[in-house]
């Protein structure tokens, strides 16, 4: 048997401040109503059921509000990520979200983490793309480029080791 409640915090995997869900009886009884995590949907809630969705959508809308300044600061940026590199150009270790997400900060960018769609870390010079999710509605494809520290030096070839 399923019953409806409000939920007056996010909840993982269930939803935001001010969504309304079907959850089972038992999860409701149990776990959610007694932390205070949800109400019961029923007429004497109703009021306060309608103040908390005037809430979320005003925080939705200053959400998306600095998600598009955030964005705006994105497109005028250009990143390049300096590495040491040995013969021929093979970068030393790799370059991973974090050390993306932290030349953002040094350019006045905060990113978080789970944002950054960076899947694996970067073991290769040149140019690179990484897509930003700043908000369900927003996200930008974040192109950036991987420079080597110090001047390229050939690998020698096979005959020049001979």
């Amino acid at each position: 048997m399923n019953t409806d409640v409000l939920l007056l915090q996010p909840v993982e995997s269930l939803g935001h401040e001010g969504d309304q869900v079907s959850v089972k009886a038992g999860y409701a009884r149990n776990y959610l109503l007694p932390r205070n995590l949800a109400l019961p949907v029923n007429r004497a809630n109703k009021k306060y059921i309608e103040s908390l969705t005037a809430r979320k959508e005003s925080r939705l809308k200053q959400e998306r509000e600095h998600a598009d300044q955030i964005l705006a600061r994105l497109e005028t940026v250009s990143i390049a990520i300096a590495v040491k590199t040995g013969e021929g150009g093979k970068m030393f270790g790799s370059v991973s979200s974090q050390d993306l997400i932290d030349r953002l900060k040094e350019d006045g960018i905060e990113v978080e983490r789970k944002q950054l769609n960076l899947h694996t870390p970067v073991k290769t010079l040149g140019k690179h793309t990484t897509k930003i999710k700043l908000h369900p509605e927003v996200s930008y494809e974040l192109e950036w480029e991987v420079v080597s520290e110090n001047p390229i030096e050939e690998a020698p070839t096979e005959e020049e080791q001979a």
